[in-house]
């Protein structure tokens, strides 16, 4: 059980790694309340600041109670030498949380993106769990020709052929709140994981003011991604996920049920040169 909330609640800001309701590939779409969503694209006026090459969020992450359990660092790097390719860093940590002295986790996810779509060609994993387990990861995206190749610990673990581009959970997570909010809409973010390319519908549920956030006060949209895929962490229930109503898309806030209670990251720190508005809040 330690092990479940230690690995939910750090990569609880992660959008597309928490199960739900999805359908593979191959699957026909099946609930009364989505009819052919359609695949989100990306708003290209949001790109100046969604993908400034400079951005950095810090979340900490709480169980039910208030509990801190762990942080997760994010940020989107530019590199240089790659036309439209940025490196997008996730730091997981359980260093200052309450669980670090029973089961402490270091993981580190490097996913390089490219091109307009902002797709992965490339995503590195460095997996430093409990007293034992690392583990080191490399998965290759070969996007035009729907071909994935999967290393594990300098082996060859898998190859995979899909129809169709596809996002990792990180690039999925960065693309989609770039892509059209509007209450009542939905669309579908193609995603692979699982060894498989999952369809996971996006919808869009809410807008609401959140009076305190480490940015200020602010109107965010609430979305609610759908899917079944576990990634690499061990997850059930549903999560909700706060983005600012503007154009600098800030995700403030996520909150997961889990078996048992629930899971809250609440943006701690915030730094975008690009996102003018809100300078006063960067930390």
């Amino acid at each position: 059980m330690i092990r479940l909330i230690v690995h939910v609640g750090i990569i609880l800001a992660v959008f597309f790694m928490q199960a739900g309701q999805a359908w593979s590939a191959d699957t026909p779409l099946q609930t009364k309340t989505v009819a052919d969503p359609p695949l989100g694209v990306i708003e290209s006026q949001l790109l100046p600041i969604g993908y400034s090459g400079h951005e950095k969020l810090v979340y900490d992450v709480s169980w039910t109670g208030g509990i801190k359990i762990g942080e997760l660092t994010l940020e989107v790097n530019s590199l240089p030498t790659i036309a439209d390719g940025y490196e997008i860093r996730a730091a997981v940590s359980t260093k200052n949380g309450a669980l670090n002295w029973i089961y402490p986790l270091e993981d580190l996810h490097v996913t390089k993106v490219k091109g307009a779509a902002r797709l992965p060609y490339y995503y590195e994993i460095w997996q430093q769990e409990g007293y034992r387990y690392r583990a080191h990861r490399v998965i290759e995206y070969h996007q035009q020709n729907g071909y994935i190749r999967y290393m594990k610990n300098d082996r060859l673990d898998g190859e995979y052929y899909i129809n169709g581009e596809t996002n990792n959970e990180f690039s999925a997570f960065f693309n989609s709140r770039l892509m059209p909010l509007v209450v009542g809409s939905h669309f579908i973010v193609p995603t692979f994981a699982d060894k498989r390319r999952v369809k996971v519908v996006v919808n869009v549920v809410a807008k609401e003011k959140i009076e305190q956030t480490a940015i200020g006060p602010v109107t965010a949209v609430a979305i609610m991604p759908v899917m079944t895929f576990r990634g690499l962490y061990d997850k059930r229930g549903d999560t909700v996920i706060w983005y600012t109503d503007d154009e600098c898309r800030v995700p403030v806030r996520i909150h997961s049920k889990i078996v048992i209670g629930s899971l809250t990251a609440e943006l701690r720190a915030y730094k975008n040169p690009a996102c003018t508005r809100y300078q006063a809040g960067i930390k």
